[in-house]
């Protein structure tokens, strides 16, 4: 019986529910017996690490523990992506995978790409290098200020196979020059992970533990929750301050519960903003002395539960854009244009960019407005499985 190597890379935690989808497939090809076999190959480049940051994710996802740990840890985008590189090079030459698939738009991505599109080893093919598949592939911000809008393009230009979430990319490669035959629109890994990890959410500890008990046969809903990360948001003092105004405006009519990714934690303190917040080192039930609760970043399960039961989300993160269309919680993105169109057309998501006065406007406007679940083509819980067979028919073919 063939066997076929197919390298699975992921660095920073939008990755983590992005691969889980599709090591779970790989798991159920091989149970099934399916022709070709597949030995996975785990690579973890320790671009997110510590435990919220990356081993809870891999628990609460049921992740294997990765094969490779680069551990190559936090740096500026040039040095972390050189490194990366460095590393894994010799990892490609180790183990030979026939297919390697990357994901998103995190340095990782682009990093793991671009080494095994100039490697090569030798096979009973000859000497050959991997098929460079690109999962999340053609969406576009366009925004070139954006480093993840260069990792998105770059890889797309690198790899083999373009694998889709929803239409607006395979009109972004066409108008690249990509030729169709390497289009393949299999839906969204990241919405397979949230419909298969929905219920286990839901037995979350979260709101007992923040002290937001849940009336038995209504919704909670009387929260809203902050995500924001992004350098352009986070890292410019103006910005920065714009944002968190807003919130602190909008905390007059909700309370804000503001799960904190590190660079803005140390981005508020060195900016001076840090004593209008309260700060949680640990989750705790919530005082009232102020309405925004910075509570340290959350696992998988917890993050889901928490965002499931928000009456609004504000954010400047892609994934949780797509997460809160399929949730049906009216979502507000902290940025000026989204590469996730599809969240806008369906009426989940709008854009408020970085000024006060209209994040405020919106927020207040979406809270009093409700939205449904929706489900985009192929947002079904499946693409991890599309994408597993496809690549074992290619590679069976090849």
């Amino acid at each position: 019986m063939s066997v076929y190597k197919f390298m699975v890379v992921a660095g920073a935690r939008p990755n983590f529910m992005k691969i889980a989808s599709i090591t779970s497939a790989i798991e159920d090809h091989n149970h099934s017996r399916r022709v070709p076999q597949i030995e996975r190959i785990l690579v973890h480049t320790g671009q997110h690490y510590g435990e919220q940051m990356s081993a809870s994710f891999f628990r609460d996802l049921g992740i294997p523990s990765p094969d490779v740990d680069l551990e190559v840890g936090s740096s500026s985008h040039a040095q972390q992506t050189a490194e990366i590189m460095k590393r894994f090079e010799p990892v490609l030459l180790e183990h030979t995978p026939d297919v390697l698939i990357v994901v998103g738009d995190v340095n990782s991505t682009v990093a793991c790409s671009l080494v095994a599109s100039k490697i090569e080893y030798p096979s009973q093919r000859g000497r050959v290098r991997p098929l460079i598949v690109h999962v999340e592939a053609g969406l576009r911000s366009f925004d070139r200020s954006m480093p993840e809008e260069i990792n998105r393009i770059v890889t797309d230009a690198l790899s083999d196979l373009l694998f889709i979430t929803e239409e607006s990319a395979a009109t972004n490669l066409k108008l690249e020059g990509v030729a169709q035959a390497k289009i393949h629109w299999v839906g969204n890994t990241m919405v397979d992970t949230l419909l298969k990890h929905r219920d286990k959410a839901k037995e979350s500890k979260i709101l007992s533990q923040l002290g937001l008990q849940q009336v038995a046969g209504h919704e909670l809903r009387s929260f809203a929750v902050v995500t924001l990360h992004r350098p352009s948001n986070v890292d410019k003092r103006e910005s920065l301050e714009e944002i968190l105004d807003a919130l602190l405006m909008l905390s007059q009519k909700i309370k804000i519960l503001f799960p904190m990714h590190p660079r803005t934690t140390h981005r508020i303190r060195e900016f001076g903003f840090s004593s209008k917040f309260e700060f949680y080192e640990s989750l705790q039930p919530l005082v009232d002395s102020t309405r925004i609760h910075c509570i340290p970043p959350l696992g998988y399960l917890d993050f889901l539960c928490l965002t499931s039961n928000a009456k609004l989300v504000l954010t400047d993160s892609g994934g949780i854009q797509e997460e809160t269309t399929v949730l049906g919680v009216p979502c507000v993105t902290l940025r000026e244009n989204t590469e996730r169109p599809i969240t806008v057309s369906t009426g989940n998501n709008v854009l408020a960019g970085t000024k006060k006065e209209n994040i405020l406007r919106l927020a207040l406007e979406r809270m009093e407005q409700k939205v449904r679940p929706n489900r985009p083509k192929y947002w079904d819980g499946e693409a991890g499985t599309r994408i597993v067979e496809l690549l074992s028919r290619l590679v069976e073919s090849s």
